[in-house]
């Protein structure tokens, strides 16, 4: 039986993101380029941040986040934003105080691999820059202006590392982990003032990032063979979650953490 078009157009409303400005950081490629393309398509207007992000080329695009939001009818803005500068990002975040910024996904991210024994204080310090501590600066300074104006939504991508200690990578697990308790902290004081704080928990997704896990027959046999879904995910699977949190339909959800990892968690 077709679904009655009334039901179609409720669900249509809520999912779309028609007059919305969202900022996505790590939107050049991967994960945070798949999302910046889903929301451009739910209606959204981008602003993409990544640290070799290409500026906005006017009637000729740059770079494929700016292709791919130009060709779904929308507005596009591109930073080049070191985050693992923190005056970088505090300049970013000050260039978009006129902006009304209405989502903001927090995406992006870095790895740097060794034994916990070898793991350097530079390697550690730069990725929790990068992965927790710019992701604070830009919630903090973004969602004061949300709260001023009574409404937004802030957006994580955490890990599955966010529960777990994973493998030669302590200075990501610690970052991770402590994007897990900023969402919920995020969440418990703005809740009721009109903010959704909540963050998306990726499984093993085909980016650059695992790239090393990919190329090791191993450790890819290893990790296949536990994921239910039986496949490793593709950055596109994370695109509905991106929506959904960032549309009305999560009017009601916060300091969730949503995984989209093939059923590993449940495993």
């Amino acid at each position: 039986m077709p679904v009655p078009a009334r039901f179609r157009d409720v669900a249509h409303d809520m999912f779309d993101l028609t007059g919305r400005v969202a900022v996505v950081t790590g939107a050049r490629r991967g994960i945070g380029l798949a999302i910046a393309a889903a929301l451009a398509e739910a209606g959204a207007d981008v602003i993409a941040a990544s640290a070799g992000q290409e500026p906005a080329g006017g009637d000729v695009a740059n770079s494929e986040v700016e292709r791919r939001v130009r060709a779904a009818g929308r507005s596009f803005r591109g930073h080049r934003v070191d985050f693992a500068d923190r005056a970088a990002v505090t300049a970013f975040a000050a260039d978009l105080a006129d902006t009304p910024v209405d989502i903001l996904v927090n995406n992006a991210g870095t790895v740097r691999r060794s034994p916990a024994a070898e793991h350097s204080d530079a390697d550690f310090d730069h990725v929790l820059a990068v992965n927790l501590s710019s992701q604070f600066v830009l919630a903090r300074e973004i969602g004061r202006r949300m709260l001023e104006r009574g409404y937004g939504k802030i957006v994580f991508t955490a890990s599955l590392l966010s529960f777990q200690g994973g493998v030669t990578i302590p200075g990501y697990a610690a970052a991770k982990s402590g994007v897990a308790g900023l969402t919920r902290a995020l969440a418990n004081e703005w809740a009721g003032r009109g903010v959704n704080v909540n963050a998306i928990v990726p499984g093993y997704i085909r980016t650059d990032n695992t790239q090393a896990l990919q190329d090791d027959p191993q450790r890819h046999a290893a990790i296949l063979d536990r994921i239910p879904a039986g496949r490793w995910g593709r950055p596109e699977d994370i695109a509905g979650a991106a929506v959904f949190l960032a549309s009305s339909a999560s009017d009601y959800v916060h300091g969730t953490l949503l995984a989209v990892d093939g059923g590993w968690l449940g495993r």
